[in-house]
């Protein structure tokens, strides 16, 4: 079997960086044309480089930050198309969450008394003391503070008893069908032994007839303008 022989590629010629530098010597600006090749290759080069310089500058660099807002506006448009299509699917949660609300409000409404069943109510408190066997020495209602959609009355007491008439007299309170209740309270003990007497605000709540809904809407509107 013969071997053949394999020819070592030969050894590259050395570069002359004497005569390199000599041909960048003594240049005419005005004749490139009779430049060296040396001269002539740097400045074909440097004229590439340039162009693709300028055009990056002057073209490409307005392209890429429009790019990058049409990104930034893109992911925006996701963003909102998520939020809407979460919303849309949610459409019928909330739907019946609303309807639950109105129906808990009208359940709310109902316990509020209308103005000619404001005294009758005022009767059920007193009566609801009096059947604890408390002695009232003050029952004055006061002014009437009108609200967004109800009335708020204020009514001053002061009620002579012992204290567990005084709870049993607050747990009658909140048992009545009206919302009443009781704040500010004071008890204080009287000479007699085991008498204490209790100073408080009991306040009741009526809504608003559509006349006194008017005429609260009104000053309001004046107030926005």
């Amino acid at each position: 079997m013969k071997i053949k022989a394999v020819s070592l590629p030969k050894s590259m010629p050395a570069i002359d960086f004497q005569a390199l530098a000599q041909d960048f010597r003594n240049l005419n600006p005005n004749d490139p044309g009779a430049w060296p090749m040396a001269p002539k290759i740097a400045l074909l080069f440097s004229v590439f480089v340039a162009i693709l310089v300028a055009g990056w500058w002057f073209l490409w660099n307005d392209q890429l930050a429009d790019l990058e807002t049409k990104q930034k506006e893109e992911e925006t448009l996701k963003q909102q198309y998520l939020d809407k299509k979460r919303q849309a699917v949610n459409l019928d949660l909330y739907t019946q969450q609303l309807a639950e609300i109105d129906r808990s409000f009208g359940a709310l409404l109902k316990q509020l008394p209308n103005k000619s069943e404001i005294e009758a109510l005022l009767i059920e408190v007193n009566q609801a003391g009096l059947g604890r066997g408390l002695q009232f020495e003050l029952f004055r209602p006061g002014q009437e503070q009108i609200k967004d959609f109800y009335a708020e009355l204020p009514i001053s007491v002061k009620i002579n008893g012992t204290y567990h008439d005084f709870g049993a007299f607050a747990a009658d309170i909140a048992k009545l069908p009206r919302i009443v209740t009781l704040n500010n309270i004071s008890i204080t003990p009287l000479k007699d032994g085991g008498i204490l007497s209790m100073d408080a605000t009991t306040k009741t709540f009526r809504y608003l007839d559509e006349e006194e809904l008017a005429r609260n809407k009104k000053p309001a509107q004046g107030a926005k303008k």
